[in-house]
């Protein structure tokens, strides 16, 4: 895992010339605000929760979800409930994206379990996939619950110029998901799918 991480920090320096290679800061303009000039800001969000046994007035995962990113002073536009079934969830992110919504993020169905089937039924619409998304999920549960992290299938990925990320349903997992990487920067995520 460290040479994954010494490659990253190495594209990372190249890509953003920050490397110390006798650096001379003569990028003036170009520094940190431009890298963030096209931010999204206060970001309309739609939050999708998969569940049988749940309702919208009992969802714990989904209320997260949804105070992180108010937080951060996103907008929740629309709040959805959907049953386990593979149709129903692919049909209703497609219907908050017709909706307008700039960016979904569902919560529940993510594991392994044979009805677990938001990831089945999402990913093949992402036109690109953001796998940083999930590895850095995992990565941040494996520090929270140990190797059973492995078990979460959290993805992320493009829908035309909109992102749709997939969180699992429980509590911990939505606050982790939501408040440490969705929140914070999916206004600059969504700047870059739009340039």
């Amino acid at each position: 895992m460290g040479h994954e991480h010494d490659e990253a920090a190495s594209d990372s320096e190249a890509g953003h010339g920050h490397a110390d290679h006798g650096h001379d800061d003569s990028h003036g303009e170009h520094g940190h605000d431009d890298h963030h000039a096209h931010d999204a800001e206060g970001v309309g969000i739609g939050v999708l929760t998969v569940s049988t046994s749940r309702t919208l007035a009992d969802d714990p995962a989904g209320d997260i979800i949804a105070a992180a990113c108010e937080d951060a002073g996103h907008e929740i536009v629309e709040r959805r409930l959907v049953a386990d079934e593979m149709d129903a969830i692919e049909d209703a992110v497609a219907a908050l994206l017709d909706d307008g919504v700039e960016v979904v993020l569902t919560t529940g169905g993510t594991g392994l379990t044979p009805d677990d089937v938001t990831v089945d039924a999402i990913e093949p619409l992402f036109d690109r996939p953001v796998p940083g998304f999930g590895e850095l999920f995992r990565w941040l549960s494996y520090e929270e619950v140990g190797p059973m992290a492995m078990a979460s299938r959290a993805t992320a990925g493009v829908v035309d110029d909109r992102l749709v990320f997939c969180l699992p349903g429980s509590e911990n997992a939505a606050r982790t998901g939501a408040e440490k990487l969705v929140a914070p920067a999916v206004g600059h995520l969504l700047g870059l799918v739009r340039r």
